[in-house]
């Protein structure tokens, strides 16, 4: 049996994350769709494709090497629905990253655009590794800034 059009979005979604290719990932994405996250105890807002792909952008550039494992892939074809568990890890400046995510993502009647994704991630992880990844981008951009100062001769 041939995958559904949401399994193939959903995969597709994952190979241009592995890509880091934000124009790819923004297009499997309706253009009213809302990125919410879990749990609620991370206290942030829900992202609409703007705010999605500014966050994308910026990312690019922190983590190198980029991957997505699917752990695993559960469908619910009648109601347009995919669920995965993701592994992630990359390179960044303040050492390797590596984190686990669930995203349960819901799609349009045909199957091909993404309409609304609750993404659930390794609250602890990001409590702990945001603030040195912070702290190693900001020793990495005075040290950049102070090796200008010296090329310039100033």
């Amino acid at each position: 049996m041939p995958d559904s059009p949401q399994k193939r979005t959903a995969l597709s979604l994952v190979d241009a994350f592995n890509r880091m290719d934000v124009p790819a990932i923004m297009s499997h994405r309706h253009p009213t769709c809302l990125r919410h996250f879990y749990p609620t105890a991370m206290a942030q807002r829900a992202q609409d494709n703007a705010g999605y792909s500014k966050s994308l952008t910026s990312l690019r550039t922190i983590f190198r090497n980029f991957s997505l494992v699917v752990d695993e892939l559960i469908e619910d074809s009648a109601n347009r629905r995919v669920c995965m568990w993701l592994s992630a890890r990359a390179d960044t400046a303040a050492g390797e990253y590596v984190n686990e995510y669930v995203w349960l993502l819901d799609f349009d009647e045909a199957g091909e655009k993404i309409v609304r994704t609750k993404e659930f991630s390794d609250a602890l992880m990001a409590r702990d590794f945001f603030p040195k990844l912070k702290e190693a981008m900001a020793t990495q951009r005075a040290r950049s800034a102070a090796e200008q100062v010296v090329v310039n001769g100033l």
